[in-house]
C-alpha cells in the first residue's frame, strides 16, 4: 500500500465529501463550497479529484432506448438470456469504460444473493476492469474459483488475474488456478489438472452457479500470444485451422466450435459447456466481433455485456 502524507491523506478526505455531497446527496457545487467552507473553484477541483483519485464510482443508471433496443435484438438473434449494451464514447471506442461497471452491477446482484453461490471468473482486462468497479461487500458465504490457470510458460502470473482481487472486496474464499494456462506437452495436463487441490478446483468450476469471462481476439495482438502463453508460431496454426476468438484459453472458430488442435490439447482451464450455462461474457471492440458472434453462435455463452458500436457490428 502506497504510503501518503498528512496533507495527501487530508486532501483526499475532503476530495471525498465532495464527491459524496455531489453525486450521493445532489448538492451543486455551490452549495458544496459553502458546506466545506472552501472556494467554488477549490469545491470544483475536489470534486474532480474525488473521480480521479478513484474515490467515486460513477455507473449509468437510465435506460437508453437505442441500447436497451440493440440488447433485445442481440437476445432474439443469437439466443442469449441476457444482454446488455451501453453507450459507446466516440472518442475512446476501445476503452472498457461503461462495459466494466455494467457487468460489476451484474456481479454485484450475485454477491448480494443471502443464498451461498460458486462464482467463476476468467481472467483479462474486462474481468479485472469488472473486478476494480465492485463495492466492498461481505459475501464471506460465496467460494469464487478460477476458471483459467495464471502462469505463463516462463512461470511469469498472469497481470489480469482478477479472483484473488474480489477475494480481497468480498471475503469469500477463493481458489485460484495456480497452474499453467498452457502445457508444454499434451500428456503434461491429465496428471497435473489431477492433483489434489487443481482437482478441487475444476470441479468447483464445473458446478458453478454463474461465471463472468471474458472474449479473446484471435488476431496478432491476440492476448494469448500478448500475454505469452503461445508462440507466434503456434497463433499462426491456429488462425490456419480457423481459429477467430478464445474463451477462457479455448480457441473457437466462427461456429464457436473448438479447435481439434495440439493447443486446445494443452490447454488447462476448467472444460467448456456445451450448451453453456450462465455464463456472462463481457467484450467490446472492432477487433472482437468475429470472436463474440462465434462465442453466441456456438452457444459459448448464455449473456452478453457489450457497447452500442460492437453491438451494431454483430447485427450487421
Amino acid at each position: 500500500m502506497v504510503k501518503r502524507t498528512r496533507k495527501e491523506a487530508t486532501r483526499l478526505d475532503e476530495a471525498a465529501r465532495a464527491g459524496w455531497l455531489y453525486y450521493c446527496a445532489g448538492n451543486t457545487q455551490d452549495e458544496i463550497a459553502t458546506k466545506l467552507g472552501v472556494s467554488r473553484p477549490t469545491a470544483q477541483r475536489l470534486v474532480s479529484a474525488a473521480i480521479s483519485e478513484g474515490l467515486v464510482k460513477v455507473r449509468l443508471d437510465h435506460p437508453i432506448a437505442d441500447c436497451m433496443e440493440l440488447a433485445a435484438r442481440l437476445r432474439d438473434r443469437f439466443g442469449l438470456e441476457q444482454c446488455e449494451v451501453v453507450p459507446t464514447d466516440p472518442a475512446a471506442p476501445d476503452a472498457m469504460f461503461g462495459i466494466v461497471q455494467a457487468a460489476a452491477s451484474l456481479l454485484e446482484r450475485v454477491l448480494q444473493s443471502p443464498d451461498p453461490k460458486v462464482i467463476a471468473l476468467g481472467t483479462g482486462r474486462a474481468m479485472r476492469g469488472m473486478v476494480n468497479e465492485v463495492q466492498r461487500i461481505d459475501a464471506s458465504h460465496h467460494k469464487i474459483v478460477s476458471l483459467v490457470g495464471t502462469i505463463a510458460t516462463d512461470g511469469a502470473a498472469s497481470f489480469y488475474d482478477a479472483v484473488t482481487e474480489l477475494a480481497d472486496l468480498t471475503r469469500a474464499p477463493h481458489y485460484p488456478l495456480s497452474i499453467p494456462v498452457i502445457v508444454p506437452r499434451a500428456e503434461q495436463r491429465k496428471p497435473m489438472q489431477e492433483q489434489a487441490p487443481m482437482d478441487n478446483i475444476l470441479h468447483l468450476a464445473a458446478r458453478a452457479d454463474v461465471k463472468f469471462v471474458g472474449i479473446g481476439q484471435m488476431g496478432d495482438d491476440a492476448p494469448l500470444l500478448v500475454d505469452g502463453f503461445i508462440t507466434p508460431a503456434e497463433l499462426k496454426s491456429l488462425q490456419e485451422h480457423g481459429g477467430i476468438g478464445e474463451l477462457i484459453s479455448w480457441t473457437f472458430d466462427r461456429n464457436g466450435q473448438i479447435l481439434d488442435h495440439d493447443v486446445n490439447n494443452r490447454v488447462t482451464s476448467a472444460p467448456l459447456q456445451y450448451p453453456a450455462q450462465n455464463t456472462i461474457a463481457v467484450a467490446k471492440g472492432a477487433k472482437k466481433v468475429s470472436a463474440i458472434r462465434g462465442a453466441m453462435t456456438g452457444k459459448l455463452i448464455t449473456s452478453l455485456v457489450t457497447d452500442e458500436a460492437t453491438a451494431k457490428a454483430l447485427l450487421r
